[in-house]
């Protein structure tokens, strides 16, 4: 793998670059709520870093940087758009009056060091399979791969349509301080997150086959934990059980992630 340490480099000086054109926007802005839809796009801007590099692309290489380009395009967009419509994100909000108030940071440190920092470490472990498995020249195609393509495009879509189905949900007025638990959500709380999560290990299944499995694991196994117990689920239903007095019964018939019949 020592021909992936220039590239990786490469990698963390771009996006370190965009990372911190990002952080010095959210300081007059007061708010660095849009770094969410960097999430995706600076996925794409990884991806893309990457295949450039390369002297001869391998279908592994293509696989990658449309799967990525697609993820990231898609969710990056959306969250921005989502970002313009809601504003501010209260998750931020509050994490910048405990860092005032704990350790005395003004919002410009707070930005950085809470938020935009650690985001750039997350993408890079994240995104690791859609870079190192591009840098193989692995010629064939495998079976482990065609899995992994056909996991992935089915994650991507079933995303899709879950934050459509959301968002169409919550554009409705009669629709306020209700459950959504229609389509795909009555089959899951959290079908966006079970379709991001397909996605990634597909495309772990595309790096795995190229031969950078194993380098390559600490990216879906992040992704795993974050959604699952950090910034997925665990901070979203504490809130929906506050704010939704229908959710508690939700909760208890729906299954969290993996979609199956309601109880």
């Amino acid at each position: 793998m020592t021909e992936a340490l220039p590239i990786l480099l490469t990698n963390v000086i771009v996006t370190g670059v965009c990372f911190t054109a990002l952080w010095l926007i959210s300081i007059p802005l007061k708010d660095p709520s849009y770094v969410d839809s960097w999430w995706g796009l600076g996925v794409v801007v990884l991806a893309w870093s990457t295949y450039v590099q390369l002297d001869d692309p391998s279908p592994h290489a293509t696989a990658l940087l449309f799967l990525a380009s697609a993820w990231g395009l898609r969710l990056g967009v959306y969250l921005l758009w989502r970002w313009r419509n809601h504003g501010h994100d209260r998750r931020y909000a509050k994490l910048a009056a405990r860092a005032q108030k704990k350790h005395g940071l003004n919002f410009a440190m707070f930005s950085l060091l809470w938020v935009f920092a650690p985001q750039l470490v997350l993408q890079m472990i994240m995104s690791l399979p859609a870079q190192l498995g591009q840098i193989p020249r692995a010629e064939t195609f495998g079976i482990l791969a065609t899995i992994g393509l056909w996991l992935a495009i089915f994650g991507i879509i079933y995303e899709a349509i879950a934050d459509a189905q959301l968002a169409h949900f919550k554009s409705l007025s009669e629709n306020k301080d209700k459950v959504m638990d229609r389509g795909l959500w009555r089959y899951s709380r959290h079908p966006n997150y079970f379709g991001e999560l397909c996605c990634w290990w597909g495309i772990w299944a595309i790096a795995l086959d190229a031969g950078v499995g194993l380098w390559s694991l600490p990216g879906p196994l992040l992704i795993t934990f974050l959604l699952t117990r950090v910034s997925g689920a665990p901070t979203t239903e504490p809130h929906l059980q506050r704010t939704r007095p229908e959710y508690e019964a939700y909760k208890k018939r729906t299954s969290a992630f993996i979609p199956l019949p309601p109880k």
